[in-house]
């Protein structure tokens, strides 16, 4: 049998070297925050179970359907970038805006809410705030290097 191992070779002098190089580089591109689809969706998620969490279910009807369609919404995003992030990450401001108004949904959505649930839903805010930030300058980072 021969040896298959390629411990120890380089592929500098590879013949197809510039056309593997380009190949990574189209299918990697756009993944500039790659780390930060996977909190995107667990942030989705928390949100959209938060309310069974914290036990608001029954002093706080409105939120709970709320809070589950806005983490469905966020998960569904980050899965999204995940999937197709050169289509998906154009959608980044969509991320901040949900995270803005996760901040202020107890007041709006919410009847007098507890301190517990306006501090769930501010730091789910922030966080999807956060996070859609990241997402939105690495956009337009990419964008820029594209043109």
């Amino acid at each position: 049998m021969s040896n298959l191992s390629h411990a120890g070779h380089d592929l500098a002098g590879h013949p197809d070297i510039s056309e593997m190089r380009d190949r990574y580089a189209r299918v990697m591109g756009g993944r500039d925050v790659a780390l930060v689809d996977a909190p995107v969706f667990l942030v989705g998620l928390y949100c959209a179970i938060s309310p069974w969490v914290l036990h608001f279910t029954t002093s706080q009807t409105g939120l709970v359907s709320h809070n589950l369609i806005m983490g469905i919404a966020i998960a569904v995003l980050g899965l999204g970038f995940t999937a197709m992030p050169q289509r998906m990450y154009g959608l980044s401001w969509a991320i901040c805006a949900m995270g803005a108004w996760m901040i202020v949904s107890p007041w709006v959505v919410g009847s007098s809410p507890g301190m517990g649930v306006v501090l769930n839903n501010v730091i789910i805010g922030g966080l999807t705030l956060l996070l859609g930030l990241i997402c939105t300058g690495a956009s337009l980072r990419s964008s820029r290097g594209r043109s």
